[in-house]
């Protein structure tokens, strides 16, 4: 299964990398209908090989989640990749791209985000992993209003 997103955002390349590298602004633009929480501290700012835990409510059912940051350049431009180590899928890899838009296009930062995800077998794990995966539209437009606003009154 792929899930492709990209928005634009009013903010400099330096300033849109910076955000997606701190997990605190993950949590941020997490709507509150998907309650979520770290498990333990979670870095300050991303570097690879770090490993996030969430822990996920889809309604009643807690969602442990543990996923790896990989292949996050030094400059951050060429975004990273982020996969998952144990979770509600059989695999899931999530690529984040940042890139400078063009005058024409309002200038600011295009943020791109591709997921690929294979349901996982067991039918719990596969029915939980369905739920979350229709959701991804709603999620993301969720995350676009709410990285707006973040950067914007950040001063991006």
């Amino acid at each position: 299964m792929k899930f492709q997103h990209r928005f634009r955002v009013d903010a400099g390349l330096a300033t849109v990398v910076e955000f997606h590298r701190r997990p605190a602004n993950l949590a941020a633009v997490t709507p509150g209908f998907i309650p979520m929480a770290y498990e333990g501290d979670p870095p300050q700012r991303l570097e690879p090989g770090d490993e996030l835990t969430l822990k996920l409510w889809m309604g009643p059912l807690p969602v442990r989640w543990r996923l790896r940051t990989a292949e996050l350049d030094e400059d951050g431009v060429e975004g990273f990749r982020d996969f998952q180590l144990e979770g509600p899928f059989a695999a899931w890899e999530h690529r984040h791209r940042y890139h400078v838009a063009d005058a024409e296009d309002g200038g600011g930062t295009w943020i791109e985000d591709d997921i690929e995800a294979r349901l996982a077998d067991s039918w719990g794990r596969r029915l939980i992993g369905l739920q979350m995966w229709a959701g991804l539209p709603l999620l993301f437009a969720f995350r676009r209003r709410g990285t707006r606003r973040l950067l914007l009154s950040q001063g991006g």
